[in-house]
């Protein structure tokens, strides 16, 4: 019956997200209304730049290690909180997970949250989890909630004109059974298409998107266009909305178009690298991510998300061989994250620009869910281990998780929250929901939390009913 009940509700949150596009499609702009606020906070940050670990991250796993239990063949489960031993940072009262070397030695330029805690959703669904953590809001929503990546782009506008101010680079969107729940947050909503992601699904072939294919001449490029704006005019749903959607989709092609002709494209091209660099980031898809991100910041982008990619049962969704994936995930970020970290300190951009490493919740040997309401779970984690394929984090776990930030204001080697040494191990200081960590990345970026756009004659807060509250002592 539960498994009944998970595909309906997964099947009525595809439906009404599909509903809310439409209507944000029959909306007109969304007028912008600044609440309570006399006038905006001074920003600490002009870039944000999210670092997305898609599919659940192990806080006891990474940065916020707790007792070490080695395997053995009878192991109880129970016993176990962390499968890698804790390691000494730069900053005397912060450790992190072993396997963490190069950004133990960064971490005095950052702020460690450990007081996060995940939505509790009602039922936990990775693509339910995400569209939170972006958004601000649960799904479903009655209409098409905006990204935060969005919500910035249409407040600030871009840094750069000829560099689109919102870049998502890593996720490819066709992923099977979850596509539509993931397209469901990667978009601009009723803000219009305009400032919804620029979407990069491979940083090495960044460049094949901001060029016209190699056979192809500039005006049968011009031609192409031409015929693509006819085509959006013949288009029945867009001819069914309102003249602000409409305009938004020709505005979003011509701000591609423009880009193609601009010096500013030449920041999509990795090729263009100095070897040792690249080298330095290229553990894949990811490091390559972070190399192509501080390329673009320092072009002018505004907001960038790089992703591990969400694939279920893939990267950190870690439902099985939980401690050897992980081993084998943490040299995919380590060296990537904390030279992306260096290299914008050198070029004298960190102070300005926000680094937020997060995931949609945490991970647990035991407790699926929240303590004291689990729910059932796919895994079956049995009473003792009798294989390595049993160690490890592998039930979702939302009463606690951890948030790194760099830069854009944030102090420098600090340790925010706390979660208690023993199952369940949950926040016991300095909880933090999405309401207010986002609250803090908005005032970083210089917009109050009660900020609301105007959509169908009401208001849509940037945060939950505008009630977000900064967490001020996390700023420098």
């Amino acid at each position: 019956m539960k498994d009944l009940l998970k595909h309906i509700d997964r099947r009525r949150f595809l439906n009404v997200s599909a509903a809310g596009i439409a209507g944000a499609l029959a909306a007109g702009s969304a007028r912008p209304l600044w609440g309570q606020a006399k006038e905006r906070p001074k920003p600490t940050a002009d870039t944000l730049i999210v670092l997305w670990m898609a599919g659940g991250m192990a806080q006891t796993e990474t940065f916020d290690p707790k007792r070490y239990t080695p395997f053995e063949p009878g192991l109880e489960s129970r016993r176990v909180l962390s499968t890698f031993r804790p390691m000494d940072t730069v900053v005397d009262n912060i450790k992190v997970s072993e396997g963490f070397t190069r950004l133990a030695k960064v971490m005095d330029r950052g702020t460690l949250v450990r007081g996060y805690q995940a939505g509790d959703l009602g039922f936990i669904l990775h693509s339910r989890h995400q569209y939170h953590w972006h958004t601000g809001y649960a799904p479903p929503q009655s209409v098409a909630a905006p990204h935060i990546g969005s919500v910035i782009a249409r407040t600030l506008g871009p840094k750069n004109p000829d560099v689109p101010a919102f870049i998502d680079i890593g996720q490819n969107m066709e992923i099977g059974a979850e596509s539509d729940a993931l397209k469901a947050f990667h978009t601009a909503g009723f803000l219009g298409t305009e400032y919804g992601p620029f979407m990069i699904a491979d940083p090495a072939d960044a460049m094949a998107s901001v060029r016209p294919p190699a056979h192809m001449t500039s005006s049968r490029f011009q031609n192409r266009e031409k015929l693509y704006k006819k085509m959006l005019e013949a288009n029945p749903v867009l001819r069914q909305g309102a003249d602000f959607q409409q305009e938004s989709f020709v505005r979003a092609m011509d701000n591609a178009h423009r880009l193609l002709n601009a010096p500013a494209a030449r920041a999509f091209d990795l090729s263009l690298e100095p070897k040792e660099s690249y080298a330095r980031y290229n553990t894949g898809r990811f490091g390559l991510g972070c190399l192509l991100a501080r390329r673009l910041t320092e072009a002018g982008a505004r907001f960038i998300e790089v992703t591990t990619e969400y694939i279920p049962f893939r990267f950190w969704d870690t439902h099985e061989n939980g401690h050897d994936r992980m081993a084998a995930l943490k040299p995919m970020i380590d060296g990537p994250v904390a030279q992306l970290v260096l290299d914008l300190e050198e070029r004298g951009l960190l102070n300005r620009t926000l680094i937020v490493l997060a995931t949609e919740f945490g991970r647990d040997m035991m407790t699926e869910g929240k303590p004291g309401l689990e729910v059932k779970n796919q895994v079956d984690v049995p009473d003792t281990m009798a294989a390595t394929k049993h160690y490890g984090m592998h039930r979702h776990f939302t009463e606690a998780g951890v948030v790194l930030l760099f830069g854009g204001g944030m102090k420098r080697g600090f340790l925010y929250g706390e979660t208690a040494d023993e199952r369940p191990c949950k926040v016991v200081r300095g909880a933090m929901g999405i309401e207010d960590l986002h609250a803090t990345i908005y005032r970083a970026m210089g917009i109050p939390a009660d900020l609301a756009y105007e959509v169908e004659q009401r208001p849509f807060y940037v945060t939950r009913d505008g009630k977000g509250k900064p967490r001020m002592d996390l700023f420098a």
